[in-house]
């Protein structure tokens, strides 16, 4: 039987306790986190041997939400079991995926699963705070090897006031909901939502929750030295044969990438054409590593695999040294822009906005107050009657994919555009209707999400939703130089291949006025506040510009609906004739 113990910490004027060694002790790393009366339980599980046929971090993060955490019995009247995840159990788990993930070596090919498991809910405290840190302190007490940890905390805003971890009450009252998680000096992950705060409020926001979560490391470090496992080699110790075969491939990888590179890759502005390219060039580099008797067939398979990695390398330095990026524009220049509105008959309102080969297509549909969609989960139990839905289908990018549903990229991706437009929806007093907007990807090469931002403004506008600003986003990207971090350029708008080959996709949403929503994803294990600072800079220029542009295509909502849409008629009745329009036991009114 293991030994149970306690960890206390007052935290921001809350108790924070952890206790490890009570619940799951056949987990590699398993721990539970309270603050308040809400519970979770973290643990952390790893293969022993790498997956066969990845090419990337297998890493698994799921949140069980439980109704019993929250006293509930599930709404509906033929099914009471959990079921699939809600989009709330989703988005955090993403969150939290999002901020392990980088701490992570690239090279890991071990299944590693976090499970974060709600077991109490006190409706005061948000769980996503204490999920994180579950995972993060199971992770730190568990053998896996990882470059952590990492600390995440909530920030509120009210009347100037910044407030740590604020409960739901404080939440609705806020101007800023920001999430940052960050090792103990730098920002590794930031998720927000805005009502059009400003550049330099927010910018003091990250700095002010890097300061509150620096309390977690010594009391981290303190349960690290009392409980934790010793940390497993992660490495597989080559033999020197492999060491000199690698090295062998690898010459020939990058002396043939240093030729080819710069005259037959880049500039990329087309992407089918960049497929192309490489493909042929991958094939070239096949049958040169094909005349070597020296090169196996499975050292042939780790150059190939090894290609885009040096690939990047290329890429990284037309940035950092020879000032260009790899389609050719300026680190500040956004690709061309278009957009257009009711390009579509029949339906309510539409807009199509275009950055680059990137395309979305968004359509409103306007419905009465009884379409409004009920939510029943764990945290809440209330109606929503403004959605956002994003697809990315196949065809977007060129591939054959099945319709399966939403997956969580679609999910997030939605919800951040909802986040991002939510600001400017009218009250349901002003605007009783209910509104659905679906995003279609129709072509995709880089940041999709924000183009979804710019494209349901668009249709919202179109559709005569009189909201009160016009939104648009825009994706920051970085590249840094591996020997010096503080050597870095920010390029605004990037397309999928600094995706890919880049540091960093700073998401930033926001009006004439300032920020509605952000979301930060990095592949460095930390960025600094200069970073984030200059990212949030770059995309306030770029919203102005992309914001001119959908302004000649519409400048203000419609004033009038749809003939197809619905029309809801408002009636005010003298409270002594309700009982007239009611009727006897509601006669009348049925």
């Amino acid at each position: 039987m293991q030994e149970v113990k306690k960890f206390q910490l007052l935290w921001a004027g809350k108790e924070l306790e952890v206790e490890v060694g009570k619940l799951a002790n056949q987990a590699h790393g398993a721990c539970t986190v309270r603050l308040g009366d809400t519970v979770v339980l973290g643990t952390v599980v790893q293969e022993t041997k790498p997956r066969d046929g990845v090419d990337y971090f297998p890493l698994l993060v799921d949140f069980e939400e439980k109704m019993y955490a929250a006293g509930k019995i599930k709404g509906s009247r033929f099914i009471k079991r959990e079921g699939r995840a809600s989009d709330e159990a989703i988005l955090t788990a993403r969150l939290i995926d999002r901020s392990l993930r980088p701490m992570f070596s690239e090279l890991e090919r071990r299944d590693v699963q976090i499970v974060l498991t709600m077991l109490s809910f006190d409706g005061v405290n948000d769980p996503d705070i204490p999920a994180l840190l579950a995972a993060s302190f199971a992770l730190e007490i568990s053998p896996v090897n990882w470059q952590g940890p990492v600390a995440g905390v909530r920030l509120g805003q009210i009347d100037g006031q910044w407030i740590i971890n604020p409960t739901y009450e404080e939440h609705e009252q806020s101007d800023l909901d920001l999430t940052v998680v960050g090792t103990k000096e730098e920002v590794v992950m930031i998720e927000a939502g805005a009502r059009q705060v400003a550049d330099d409020v927010v910018i003091e926001g990250i700095a002010k929750a890097m300061e509150a979560v620096q309390p977690i490391f010594p009391f981290l470090k303190k349960i690290r030295e009392e409980v934790g496992k010793p940390k497993e080699d992660s490495g597989v110790e080559l033999s020197q044969e492999d060491k000199e075969a690698q090295e062998l491939v690898a010459a020939k990888v990058k002396e043939f990438i240093g030729q080819h590179a710069l005259d037959k890759i880049f500039p990329v502005r087309d992407k089918n054409d960049y497929k192309q390219k490489i493909g042929q060039l991958e094939e070239e580099l096949d049958s040169i590593l094909k005349e070597d008797n020296e090169v196996s067939k499975e050292m042939r398979a780790w150059g190939k695999a090894r290609f885009e990695d040096y690939l990047a390398d290329v890429a990284r330095d037309l940035v950092l040294n020879k000032g260009q990026r790899v389609d050719g524009r300026g680190f500040d220049e956004i690709r061309p822009l278009s957009a257009e509105v009711s390009i579509l008959p029949r339906i309510h309102g539409s807009g199509l906005f275009a950055r680059g080969e990137t395309q979305a297509l968004s359509i409103v549909t306007l419905g009465a107050p009884g379409d409004e969609q009920l939510l029943d989960t764990m945290e809440h139990e209330t109606k929503k009657r403004y959605m956002h839905h994003y697809n990315f289908p196949g065809f977007s990018v060129g591939e054959v994919k099945p319709s399966r549903g939403p997956g969580r990229r679609e999910i997030g991706h939605g919800a951040l555009a909802e986040k991002a437009l939510l600001p400017v929806i009218p009250s349901k007093e002003d605007f009783p209707y209910t509104i659905r907007v679906v995003t279609e990807i129709m072509s995709s090469n880089g940041s999709t999400s924000q183009a979804s931002v710019c494209g349901s403004t668009l249709a919202l506008m179109d559709a005569g939703v009189p909201i009160s600003d016009m939104v648009a986003g825009i994706s920051i990207g970085l590249m840094t130089n591996p020997e010096d971090r503080s050597d870095y350029r920010i390029l605004t708008d990037i397309q999928g291949l600094e995706d890919h080959v880049g540091d960093m996709d700073f998401k930033v949403s926001g009006t004439s006025k300032g920020i509605t929503a952000i979301q930060l994803d990095i592949k460095l294990t930390g960025i600094s506040l200069d970073v984030c600072r200059d990212a949030i800079k770059a995309a306030s220029q770029a919203r102005a510009q992309i914001l001119d542009v959908m302004k000649k295509a519409i400048s203000e909502p419609r004033k009038e609906l749809s003939k197809y849409a619905p029309r809801i008629t408002s009636l005010h009745i003298n409270p002594d004739k309700i009982r007239d329009v009611i009727g006897s036991v509601g006669k009348t009114i049925r």
